[in-house]
């Protein structure tokens, strides 16, 4: 039987990534008891492969290993073999990477661990080759010797297992902390932190490879509004901000034809991306880039943001409403032939460019772009030598000076400018596109509703506005049975439950789609929901929260996620959700949580603080004075309208803003909030309060004295 001839159980999946190994030789399992009964039964280990549907090097292993039939008859005789979607069961994932990381110092995907019977790990690591190479063990050598060792040293392997979780249970065990006490001076140490590793000339921190990590940039445009304009520190950390996010759009890491960002750049000039795209990514760089508008009014921001949105919304949006995950880094480089490489689909030779655009607009293209006939990869960036004589686009020229350099008004040279992507794009398009990884997860959908529900607000745009909606009743028709959350949603909701991360991140965007949109119904679900997080992850004793239940099956380890990477941590989306809901519904209870959760990771917060940059903008607003924005009048009014335009235009972190209508709805607000009862419209006409600790300067329905207030 040839491998292509071969079907395991992942052909039963939905996991787009499980699906990708079911012609594997290899007798896959998904996780579950099928696979943990055999183990025991037949008394071997486990083999535990984790990754992901558009990781690189999850699919240069599975060609070099899982698709090999030597090394998959090694695998079978020897293990009970389980592929796990890292991106459906979050929980699997993070117990096993936190002992890859322990035990080797790094980690990475794919992810591979072996383990005993009962899901305890004896030996891990991430990417192996297919043979041995420069005195490293190759992947058949490592399963022929732990094989041997599960066999010949059997006590000594079950021995190294029982200690390593003892360990891990050590390092992950919730405890008080030693300092419940934490305040500005980890604002400050965060700062000069971050100061030290900044990038000054490129922008982003330390050297290659660069990733975005919009958390740290959260952070800094908080600074910013704290320390003010004229400080210091506000100006260090709006120039960090500001430089990054330029650098950034300029890049080879934005789709400059496309619109959307890839995963992070292989060099230290944002040049040569990891191409795939993230849909986490999106929604957190879309937002970055609408506070860097808010602060500066530079329409570079605006178009950045709308070009991320218009991705999302072209290329990333089920027809249901909900948000796809991710696309592929590799795709074919050419329709019907089984060749493909990294960045396939993106990269472009000068020849043809010209082909497309003719001499005269290629030489203009090449020129802003910097494309070159042998290649622009910097030196070292493409050590597979797969962009030899190949482009990636990066904007090495502003439109400003381009259009001076070429002798044409800065209107017309970008009207030229866009035709000339527009075509590149329809050509573009015509290849064979990567790997569409349609997987709607829960907390990446929250994530994506926030950005479109502030993008609705900053551009003032019914079309995002409608895309944060739409999301948000899918999740809820789909993703919300039985009073509690589901994972993920492929071809109908998988029966993986809802993970904190899940929760905090969709309480989070159905606070900013209120704001958006001033529906009651999303307030009432916020609430709903994060009552729901608390029953099922809240430590009581020590503060924060859990990211799995007590009782969630066959997870050896309970832990509390303290990193904002990729990804901004729960507990720190979590603390900021209840100190906004602290406000909306005046209840304390809210604010003592998120002061519990700030407590439990003050210790960390103290020692080295750049590790949760999102939890440090929920310390900045638990230290901050809550400001509330009431805009009193009919949603439909022009008038009320005008205000929230110029509410919205402003950078203001660590408010709330209510619309006080009238309407029955709105008295769900008004019974928790007493002072709303005493606003209205002014004279008759749509009025705007701008309040501190709820108490409310004098009423204006002029946009220019409410900007005024503003800037206050």
């Amino acid at each position: 039987m040839t491998p292509s001839e071969f079907t395991n159980r992942l052909a039963h999946e939905k996991s787009p990534y499980l699906l990708q190994h079911q012609h594997n030789p290899v007798d896959w399992y998904p996780w579950g008891e099928e696979a943990f009964e055999k183990a025991r039964r037949e008394h071997k280990p486990i083999f535990l492969s984790i990754g992901y549907s558009t990781c690189h090097w999850c699919h240069v292993m599975a060609h070099e290993s899982f698709e090999n039939p030597a090394t998959a008859k090694l695998m079978n005789e020897n293990f009970v073999n389980i592929k796990v979607d890292r991106e459906e069961r979050p929980d699997v994932d993070r117990v096993y990477m936190t002992y890859v990381q322990a035990t080797t110092g790094s980690g990475g995907w794919p992810m591979s661990v072996f383990l005993t019977p009962d899901l305890k790990p004896f030996y891990g690591g991430t990417y192996f080759p297919p043979e041995d190479r420069y005195g490293r063990p190759g992947f058949p050598t490592i399963l022929q010797r732990l094989a041997e060792a599960w066999k010949d040293d059997h006590e000594k392997v079950l021995g190294a297992a029982n200690d390593a979780i003892r360990a891990l249970n050590d390092y992950t065990a919730s405890g008080p902390a030693q300092s419940t006490a934490v305040g500005k001076e980890a604002i400050a140490l965060a700062l000069n932190q971050l100061t030290r590793s900044f990038d000054d000339e490129l922008g982003g921190f330390g050297g290659a490879p660069k990733f975005p990590r919009p958390v740290t940039l959260n952070f800094l445009f908080h600074v910013f509004a704290r320390e003010g304009h004229e400080s210091r520190d506000g100006k260090a950390a709006l120039g960090m901000a500001l430089i990054t996010l330029q650098k950034m759009a300029d890049g080879g890491m934005h789709d400059h034809l496309g619109g959307g960002f890839h995963r992070y750049s292989v060099d230290k000039f944002w040049h040569v991306p990891h191409f795939e795209k993230m849909l986490y990514d999106q929604a957190q760089l879309a937002s970055s880039y609408l506070d860097a508008f808010q602060v500066t009014h530079d329409t570079v921001y605006e178009r950045t943001a709308r070009d991320i949105f218009d991705y999302v919304r072209r290329d990333m949006t089920d027809a249901g409403g909900g948000f796809y995950s991710a696309e592929d880094a590799d795709s074919l480089l050419e329709k019907g032939k089984p060749e493909h490489s990294e960045g396939a689909f993106y990269v472009w030779t000068k020849d043809e460019i010209v082909h497309v655009l003719g001499e005269d607009a290629a030489a203009v293209f090449d020129r802003v772009y910097g494309v070159d006939a042998e290649g622009n990869a910097p030196e070292g960036s493409d050590p597979q030598g797969e962009f030899r004589g190949k482009n990636i686009l990066i904007q090495r020229l502003a439109i400003a000076d381009a259009a001076k350099f070429f002798r044409k008004s800065e209107n017309d040279f970008n009207a030229s400018l866009a035709d000339s992507r527009k075509k590149l794009l329809a050509v573009r398009d015509q290849r064979p596109r990567p790997h569409l990884d349609d997987k709607i997860i829960t907390s990446w959908n929250g994530l994506m509703i926030s950005a479109f529900a502030r993008g609705a607000q900053v551009l003032d745009s019914p079309e995002y506005l409608a895309s944060a909606q739409k999301a948000a009743h899918f999740i809820r028709e789909n993703l919300w049975k039985n009073g509690q959350l589901l994972r993920s949603y492929r071809q109908g909701a998988s029966d993986v439950s809802g993970f904190c991360d899940d929760y905090a991140a969709l309480i989070q965007g159905l606070l900013d789609l209120y704001e958006a949109d001033f529906d009651i119904a999303w307030l009432q679900w916020a609430v709903e929901l994060q009552a729901k997080q608390d029953s099922l992850f809240l430590d009581v004793e020590h503060g924060g929260y859990f990211s799995v239940t007590k009782d969630a099956p066959n997870i050896l380890l309970r832990m509390k996620e303290d990193y904002d990477g990729a990804e901004p941590s729960p507990n720190s989306v979590a603390a900021g959700n209840l100190l906004r809901l602290a406000q909306i519904t005046g209840q304390k209870e809210y604010a003592a949580r998120a002061s519990a959760t700030l407590a439990a990771f003050a210790d960390q917060l103290s020692r080295a603080p750049t590790a949760l940059p999102q939890m440090l903008v929920a310390l900045d607003a638990s230290l901050a004075k809550p400001r509330q924005i009431v805009i009193a009048g009919p949603a439909s009014s022009e008038a009320t309208h005008a205000l929230l335009r110029e509410v919205h235009a402003h950078f203001i972190p660590n408010k709330i803003v209510l619309l006080a209508d009238g309407a029955a709805s709105q008295r769900w607000l008004s019974d928790r909030l007493e002072f709303l009862k005493t606003v209205g419209p002014l004279d008759g006409k749509p009025a705007a309060y701008v309040c501190q600790d709820f108490v409310c300067q004098l009423p204006t329905g002029d946009v220019a004295k409410l900007r005024e207030l503003l800037s206050k």
